[in-house]
């Protein structure tokens, strides 16, 4: 059960899942990445109910993930975008791996509807845990490790 964040969660992903364990959310998130900014484009994008995306938009710009910054439209009216802050791009690790994780265990008969990749070459890119020495490690090779209360 996901609690909320004023409970004293100790766990990292519960905490993580108070404000991103909503599917819309990270949908948002990648679309976010993918370049979008403003209510129209993500609306648009993700067909999700307006109460439903200001919620998720207003969720991610209360936890730091999301900023808000004006801009003009035509006739000179004002507006606010939606910004990844550095935390927000931060999780340009989590969607990679969950579309890694969908690609092999939940693959789309057409195919993927996108890849990683390194920016500056344009080639694909792979996530893995990799040891202090360097080495990459397979998923099986690493455990979570329970650790006792702070007191």
């Amino acid at each position: 059960m996901v609690t909320k964040a004023d409970d004293g969660v100790r766990c990292s992903i519960a905490r993580s899942l108070q404000v991103l364990g909503e599917k819309w959310t990270l949908l948002v998130v990648r679309e976010a990445l993918w370049g979008r900014t403003r209510f129209t484009e993500f609306r648009q994008a993700l067909g999700v109910a307006p109460d439903v995306l200001a919620d998720r938009l207003a969720t991610l710009v209360e936890h730091g993930v999301m900023e808000r910054r004006p801009y003009r439209v035509d006739g000179g009216r004002e507006r606010e975008e939606y910004v990844l802050t550095p935390a927000g791009e931060e999780l340009r690790l989590v969607l990679g791996a969950l579309n890694a994780w969908g690609d092999q265990h939940r693959p789309a008969p057409e195919g993927p509807a996108s890849v990683f990749v390194e920016a500056a070459t344009g080639e694909p890119v792979t996530l893995s845990f990799t040891a202090p020495d360097g080495r990459r490690l397979a998923p099986a090779e690493v455990s979570a490790v329970r650790l006792a209360p702070a007191r």
